[in-house]
């Protein structure tokens, strides 16, 4: 699964890419190392137009697994999430390259696949929901706004590395606009991998991607 991804460019080239109308993120840092639970941009249908805001990377995961927050999301089918897959549910995460960990010995080694070594924006399939709660016993519980991305299988460049799943990648302003507004029996069909050729490795070893563009 993808847990360690970056976003290195600047909020006007989001704006641009994802044709959001309204900016609430305030002075956005580019950030070479988006973990789990961390704070990240993510872009959303608002109620007066599409807007670039923050969000809680993780949202939380079925009852019978103890509402452990789930980062990546692969099984559509599940009735845990049929909710939260309506349009207006459904978001932008603004990304310029992501992490999968290769096995090696004597431990495992971060890979960073972006689009070329330009790292050019792109965009990860998400879902957002709101929620309360506390992540942590030292949190006290607040209103929290949070999201996840879609998996799927990999394709060539990533299954070399990481076998299992890649995230869901959106490239084009279309795809992005297809995204956001199919009705959910079309879900299925965009969650599918980039063709194999699509990705470039542009780092190993470092737990960031520093390389930063305008």
């Amino acid at each position: 699964m993808c847990n360690l991804y970056s976003m290195t460019k600047g909020q006007q080239a989001i704006r641009e890419l994802t044709r959001a109308l309204h900016d609430r993120t305030g002075n956005l840092p580019r950030l070479s190392a988006i973990f789990p639970d961390q704070q990240a941009p993510v872009v959303r249908e608002g109620a007066d137009g599409r807007e670039l805001m923050t969000m809680r990377w993780g949202l939380p995961g079925p009852a019978h697994a103890g509402s452990r927050p789930v980062t990546n999301i692969r099984n559509l089918a599940s009735p845990h999430w049929r909710a939260w897959l309506k349009p207006r549910y459904r978001c932008l995460v603004p990304a310029t390259s992501f992490c999968e960990y290769e096995d090696t010995q004597p431990r495992k080694t971060p890979v960073w696949f972006a689009l070329s070594p330009e790292r050019p924006l792109f965009a990860f399939a998400g879902i957002w929901r709101p929620w309360h709660g506390s992540r942590r016993a030292s949190e006290t519980p607040a209103d929290h706004v949070l999201f996840s991305f879609l998996t799927c299988e990999p394709n060539a460049e990533v299954g070399a590395i990481h076998p299992k799943a890649m995230p869901v990648i959106l490239r084009t302003p279309a795809e992005m606009e297809r995204w956001l507004s199919a009705p959910p029996e079309e879900i299925g069909a965009l969650q599918c991998p980039l063709p194999d050729g699509t990705l470039t490795v542009v780092a190993r070893g470092p737990r960031e991607d520093g390389a930063e563009a305008a």
